[in-house]
């Protein structure tokens, strides 16, 4: 092996030598031949290295395509979330201004009947203030907001509540123990007619006031609640209860009567 390289080199030199001795012709065949045979093996590592880097170029085209492909899909879904979250709070503001403008109406509506209410009530105060403010007419008594009235003659129950009405007024109507307490002091020297009733009915007979309205407080005196035909209210025993007494078209059965207004 080593006889081998020696006669290369030998061979090399000796050649290389005539080559000198030659002419400047074979030295520069010489040079190209040693010159393309220690070049020969570098070729191919250029053009591998040529190919690669035509290759990695590609790769990374393709990379980066792959990568904006993946880049737009993401904005487009981002886009889309945010495309349906608007929609959606859109409508959910549309819903509660719409709530909103339906409780703004109703409260405009109770406003408006509140407003109502406040300004009968202060009529109503205002009449009632000028009523309690006002003086009764001649042999008129006040209690409260009303006005009574104490006759000194007698008549029947019919005739009594006729001469009320004439005087503006009518019989007297008891609505609480109070009032009938002052009606009571009003009639010490004997009973009263006062604005009660029978009124025939299909359940039987009811008692019932000049106004229509259904007798609710009892007042009467023990044994005198029961009704019948011609019946009519009186005031009152020594407890200051309600009696009854039954009028007769002749006459009978007069008494003094008492109006209210």
């Amino acid at each position: 092996m080593s006889t081998e390289i020696q006669s290369v080199e030998d061979f090399r030199v000796k050649y290389s030598r005539g080559s000198q001795e030659d002419g400047g012709v074979r030295e520069q065949s010489e040079v190209e031949v040693l010159d393309d045979g220690e070049q020969h093996p570098d070729v191919g590592l250029q053009e591998a290295d040529v190919h690669r880097e035509k290759k990695l170029p590609a790769v990374r085209r393709s990379w980066f395509r792959a990568f904006e492909v993946n880049l737009g899909v993401l904005y487009l879904l981002i886009v889309a979330g945010i495309m349906t979250r608007y929609a959606l709070n859109k409508s959910q503001l549309q819903d509660e201004l719409q709530d909103t403008k339906t409780n703004l109406t109703q409260l405009q509506s109770s406003y408006d009947k509140l407003s109502k209410n406040h300004s009968q009530l202060q009529e109503e105060v205002k009449k009632l203030k000028e009523k309690i403010e006002e003086k009764c007419p001649d042999r008129w008594m006040r209690f409260g907001c009303s006005c009574y009235f104490k006759s000194t003659e007698s008549k029947t129950w019919s005739d009594s509540r006729r001469d009320c009405q004439d005087k503006g007024a009518d019989l007297v109507m008891i609505n609480s123990k109070e009032e009938q307490k002052f009606v009571n002091e009003l009639n010490m020297r004997g009973e009263s007619w006062v604005g009660l009733r029978a009124k025939n009915t299909s359940s039987g007979y009811e008692w019932e006031w000049v106004d229509g309205s259904l007798l609710t407080e009892t007042f009467w005196a023990e044994g005198e609640k029961s009704t019948n035909f011609f019946s009519y209210g009186v005031c009152c025993d020594n407890n200051a209860n309600l009696k009854q007494a039954v009028e007769h078209y002749e006459g009978y059965n007069s008494n003094k009567w008492i109006c209210e207004k």
